[in-house]
């Protein structure tokens, strides 16, 4: 009986029999001959059907076959130099596990179709090499995250998805009713890994989370993936170094592991080289005044305003100046979060920091230094008029035992974006959750 195996390791076969499971992507027919194309999520490999090597039922039946339909492949590997892998497979029998019917063909043919026919089929687009190339390498960030963390002694702490109060206020929270009481779905575990850290010294977490803006830029989601460390004793300078180095791990992980995935996107991958630590470093007054020279210069439409957050134009603007990452810190407080601590040489900075990732990609990782003293804290939660009562566990984490601490925030499918050079943040998970889609 022929070895099951996958297209993915066909090399390890070659010149014997094997069988494979999956689904026909294409078919063509010259004369006596049949190219039918397969598919497995691991890869494609085209067969050869000779009509005189096989019954005419069988011939018949795979000259026969619909895009789409599922197969049992048996054939004999053989080197291809031509072939897409390097492999082709001379076919012995192909068995039908469900032929897609003719007068109710596969809605997604080889043509090019609308973005918006697409997402309403996403469960199906989701079969198309290019969507399987980028949740390929969507799973590699993911494990080579879990591997740095695991590497540099962090423990993985999951944080709750409900939480009774916002993280950085209630304006792009989702309510859910819990029970007789208001919750929210949490938009960061932030708070409480840094209780985890106070417990465990270095710890991060990995999970879904969710804002409530009513954007509609390709860079946005309601629901997206975090991955959050956080860090005991740890400095503002520490959470940047961490972050460089965090970032430059998975990129080299992704030129690694994915480089045929990368090819079927077309990523360049020279720009992807050039990601190594130590990133460029810029504190908030000189992107500004680097934003005021591009205006001058004619390079950006708008002056920047001194005092505000930088907006998506600012972002790709300052980003487009460096071939890496780019780390932009102490921003002022009164764009930031409550919870960060203030630069003692400035009070009113925050020492944080948020990471922009080249080629217009904006902000991949935002963190700073927590703020530590138990009273300014507390001001910091009136000021921003959040209520006491829900953050007294928050507070208790500088009443006992307190210590600087610092971490950040990564969201993976602007990572993906990025390191897929895709122009939508829609194609980097599996289903999107945008402002007007919930389906499929």
């Amino acid at each position: 009986m022929a070895p099951i195996t996958t297209i993915e390791h066909l090399g390890q076969f070659d010149g014997q029999e094997v069988t494979l499971r999956g689904w026909l992507y294409n078919l063509r027919e010259s004369g006596k001959l049949l190219f039918p194309i397969f598919r497995d999520g691991t890869g494609q490999v085209q067969g050869v059907m000779f009509k005189k090597a096989v019954s005419e039922e069988l011939f018949e039946s795979v000259k026969s076959l619909t895009q789409e339909s599922s197969v049992i492949v048996t054939g004999k590997v053989r080197a291809e130099k031509r072939a897409p892998g390097g492999f082709e497979l001379d076919l012995l029998n192909v068995e039908v596990m469900q032929r897609v019917p003719e007068d109710s063909p596969y809605p997604i043919s080889l043509k090019d179709h609308g973005v918006e026919f697409l997402m309403e089929h996403r469960h199906l687009w989701l079969r198309s090499p290019r969507q399987v190339a980028i949740l390929r390498i969507r799973s590699e960030i993911e494990r080579a995250m879990h591997d740095f963390f695991y590497e540099h002694d962090f423990t993985r702490a999951d944080p709750p998805i409900l939480t009774p109060a916002a993280c950085e206020g209630t304006s792009t929270l989702f309510p859910v009713d819990y029970f007789d009481d208001q919750a929210y779905l949490t938009q960061s575990g932030q708070l409480y890994m840094e209780a985890a850290a106070m417990a465990l010294g270095k710890v991060y977490s990995f999970g879904p989370t969710f804002r409530a803006e009513k954007s509609k830029t390709r860079r946005h989601l309601t629901e997206f993936w975090m991955v959050e460390p956080e860090v005991a004793y740890a400095t503002l300078e520490d959470i940047m170094k961490l972050a460089e180095d965090f970032i430059s791990f998975i990129v080299a992980r992704v030129l690694e592991t994915r480089r045929h995935e990368l090819g079927v996107l077309g990523r360049d991958v020279a720009l992807l080289e050039n990601i190594k630590a130590p990133f460029p470093r810029l504190s908030y007054d000189e992107a500004a005044a680097m934003l005021n020279e591009g205006f001058a210069k004619g390079e950006l439409e708008n002056a920047f305003e001194y005092g505000n957050d930088f907006g998506s134009p600012d972002e790709t603007y300052i980003s487009s100046k460096f071939d890496r990452p780019v780390m932009i810190h102490r921003y002022p407080a009164a764009v930031k979060a409550f919870y960060m601590e203030p630069d003692p040489n400035d009070l009113t900075k925050a020492l944080c920091v948020d990471v922009l990732a080249p080629e217009g990609y904006g902000e991949v990782i935002g963190g700073s230094q927590r703020m530590g003293d138990y009273t300014k804290l507390l001001e910091r939660i009136h000021q921003h008029e959040l209520p006491e009562e829900a953050f007294q566990w928050y507070l208790d984490l500088r009443k006992f035992g307190g210590v600087p601490h610092s971490g950040f925030g990564m969201g993976l499918e602007r990572a993906v974006a990025w390191i897929c050079k895709l122009d939508h943040v829609r194609e980097t998970i599996p289903f999107p959750r945008m402002l007007h889609k919930m389906y499929p």
